[in-house]
């Protein structure tokens, strides 16, 4: 199934609990006297609401990752929701390196950049995601995902885990 990745509330919680494991079993010290504040409240109500999300006007737009392993739907996903609300939702334009074909345009499908420039842009820290595909380098920039936030759109890409 495809995964949306965010940080849920709990990725604390779970943090804490194994530190709080870890130092009990070398102290023989109990939970709540070990971090009194994260792990005991957390057990008392370990579970939030889940209700539907309502961005406020001032609010940013977020991105939307998709994460999940080829065939598994998120790139249909990611084109079912921009199609769904194209003024709302929009795809980032990623960077390759391969040769752009007769019918494409830059900045349409692709930004096409020359092996050198993607490498600077990957060791400058410029890519949120990358990889390489039958010997042409691809990824998303994050630039590109900031044009799309700049628009007033929710930035929705899709990943396939490596």
């Amino acid at each position: 199934f495809p995964v949306l990745m965010s940080l849920p509330p709990t990725a604390g919680f779970r943090r804490s609990m194994r530190l709080c494991r870890r130092k009990s079993r070398t102290n023989q010290q109990s939970c709540y006297a070990q971090c009194p504040s994260s792990c005991f409240s957390a057990l008392a109500a370990p579970y939030e609401e889940v209700v539907r999300y309502q961005r406020h006007p001032a609010d940013r737009n977020r991105l939307i990752i998709l994460v999940g392993p080829a065939g598994v739907g998120v790139n249909e996903l990611r084109r079912r929701l921009i199609a769904s609300n194209p003024q709302e939702f929009q795809s980032a334009v990623p960077h390759t390196t391969r040769v752009q074909k007769s019918y494409e345009m830059n900045g349409r499908e692709y930004h096409y950049v020359s092996k050198e420039t993607f490498e600077n842009m990957v060791y400058s820290h410029r890519m949120l995601e990358y990889g390489e595909y039958k010997g042409y380098l691809y990824g998303t920039s994050i630039d590109a995902v900031r044009t799309v936030l700049d628009e007033g759109k929710i930035c929705v890409i899709d990943l396939e885990p490596q």
